[in-house]
C-alpha cells in the first residue's frame, strides 16, 4: 500500500500477512457468503444488477444520487461523432515508428492496430519497435525509432521523460512526437515535447470509475485499488479514483496495490490471495487502472471459489480491450470497465500527425468516457463508437 493513500483502512491484526495457516481459506468461505448478501439493486425503478443491495441504508445518498446519474449516462451507446469535422488534406509518403511501452499491454497493441489502420489509408508506412516494458527496452527502442529518422514517433503509453535523451535527438533532427497515454492530460505537451497526447481526460475515467463502485454498492464498498506507480499517467489516475471513492463516507480503500503492468502476471495473483487472506468479506469492489489486472486476478479468485459475477465486483478504469469484454459478457470476475476507443484514438493519432506535418494546430480532441457493462455491450468486445471513420476519411480527402 503506498503512503498516503486516501482513507486507506487498516486490516485487523488476525487479518494481517503471515497470520495462522487457514486464513486464505477462511476468507474464501466469508467472500463466497458475501456473495448472497450483495445481491440485486437498481439503475432504475424496476431494474436491478448484481453488486447493489436493494436494502440498508445508502452510504452517502448524495454521492450516491450524483454517481447513479453519471453512470446512467456513461452507459449510453448511441452517441453521436463530437470530434474534429475539419482539418488538412492528407499528406503522402510518410513513415511512422509506434514505440510501445510493451505490446503486452492490450491498451498499447489495440491504440497500434488503429494507427496501421488509418495510415493504411492514407497511404503512409508504420513500423512497431517494442520496449518490453522495462526502462532499458524503451529507451533502446525509442533511440532506434530516432535512428531511422522516421517522419514521426508515437510514443505509446510510457512517460517520454524516461527517454529524455533520445526526445532531445528527435526534437533535433525535427521528428514530431504524437503520445499515446504519455502524459497525465490530452493535447500538446512542452515538457516533455509533445506535438499532443492522445487519450480521454483522465479525471473523467477516474471519477466515473469510482462512482460506478459508489453506484453499485450503494455506497457501501472497501475496495482494492490495483495501478502501476511507474507510469505518470496511472498514478494519476489511480490517486484521482482514490479522491473521488473518499467523497463516500461509506467507501473504504482496504488496499493500494502497486503493480508494474510487466510484473502484474506473476505477481497479482500472489496479491489477490493475500487479499483474500486479509479481508475476506470485506473485500466487495476492486478497480484497475488497466484492465489486464482482472485477467491475471481471475485464477486466484476461482481458486478461492469466489463467484465469476462476484463479490469482488471489478472495473476496469481502462482499457477495455477485447479480453476484458469477454470477461464482462460471460461474467467471469469482471463487472465493467471504462473502455477507451483504442482504434479511434490510433485514427486520431494518424490526423495529429497529418497536421503536424501540415503545420496545422493539434485538434484538441479527448473522447469522452463510456461504461460498458454485460448490460449495454450487447456482446461486442471492443467500444469502437460511430462515425469517426467517415470524419477523417472526409477530412483526408480535402
Amino acid at each position: 500500500m503506498s503512503p498516503g493513500t486516501p482513507r486507506a483502512a487498516t486490516p485487523a491484526p488476525e487479518g494481517r500477512p503471515g497470520s495462522r495457516p487457514g486464513r486464505f481459506a477462511r476468507g474464501a468461505v466469508a467472500l463466497l457468503a458475501a456473495a448472497g448478501v450483495l445481491t440485486g439493486c437498481a439503475h432504475g425503478p424496476a431494474r436491478h444488477v448484481p453488486g447493489e443491495s436493494a436494502t440498508g441504508p445508502i452510504g452517502c445518498p448524495d454521492a450516491y444520487q450524483a454517481a447513479r446519474a453519471a453512470v446512467a449516462r456513461a452507459e449510453h451507446t448511441d452517441v453521436t461523432w463530437n470530434g474534429p469535422t475539419t482539418g488538412p488534406r492528407a499528406v503522402t509518403g510518410k513513415s511512422l515508428v509506434y514505440v510501445a511501452q510493451t505490446m503486452t499491454n492490450p491498451g498499447v497493441a489495440g491504440a497500434e492496430q488503429g494507427v496501421r489502420e488509418a495510415a493504411r489509408i492514407v497511404g503512409w508506412n508504420v513500423r512497431v519497435i517494442d520496449g518490453g516494458g522495462t526502462p532499458a527496452g524503451i529507451q533502446a527502442a525509442m533511440g532506434q525509432a530516432v535512428a531511422l529518422r522516421p517522419s514521426g514517433i508515437v510514443v505509446g503509453g510510457f512517460d517520454p521523460g524516461t527517454t529524455s535523451q533520445q526526445v532531445a535527438r528527435a526534437a533535433a533532427q525535427h521528428i514530431p512526437l504524437v503520445g499515446w497515454h504519455a502524459v497525465a492530460a490530452p493535447g500538446p505537451s512542452r515538457r516533455p515535447p509533445l506535438f499532443t497526447n492522445v487519450t480521454t481526460h483522465v479525471q473523467d475515467v477516474a471519477r466515473i470509475s469510482a462512482r460506478w463502485i459508489i453506484q453499485n454498492s450503494r455506497g457501501r464498498a472497501g475496495a482494492v485499488i490495483f495501478t502501476d506507480g511507474s507510469i505518470p499517467f496511472a498514478r494519476t489516475k489511480s490517486r484521482l479514483i482514490a479522491a473521488e471513492l473518499a467523497t463516500c463516507a461509506g467507501v473504504h480503500v482496504l488496499a493500494y496495490e502497486n503493480i508494474p503492468i510487466p510484473d502484474a502476471s506473476t505477481r497479482t495473483p500472489r496479491e489477490v490471495a493475500s487479499l483474500l487472506s486479509r479481508f475476506g468479506a470485506r473485500w466487495t469492489h476492486s478497480v484497475a487502472i488497466n484492465d489486464l489486472y482482472f485477467a491475471d486476478a481471475a485464477p486466484a479468485l476461482r481458486a478461492a471459489g469466489a463467484p465469476g459475477a462476484g463479490p469482488p465486483y471489478n472495473i476496469g478504469a481502462g482499457d477495455g480491450d477485447p479480453s476484458a469484454f469477454q470477461r464482462i459478457n460471460s461474467g467471469q470476475y469482471q463487472s465493467a470497465t471504462v473502455p477507451e476507443p483504442l482504434t479511434q484514438q490510433g485514427w486520431q493519432i494518424v490526423d495529429e500527425f497529418n497536421r503536424a506535418f501540415s503545420h496545422a494546430r493539434p485538434s484538441g480532441y479527448a473522447a469522452p468516457v463510456h461504461i460498458a457493462t454485460a448490460g449495454d455491450s450487447h456482446g461486442a468486445t471492443t467500444w469502437d463508437p460511430a462515425g469517426y471513420r467517415e470524419a477523417y476519411r472526409k477530412i483526408w480527402r480535402g
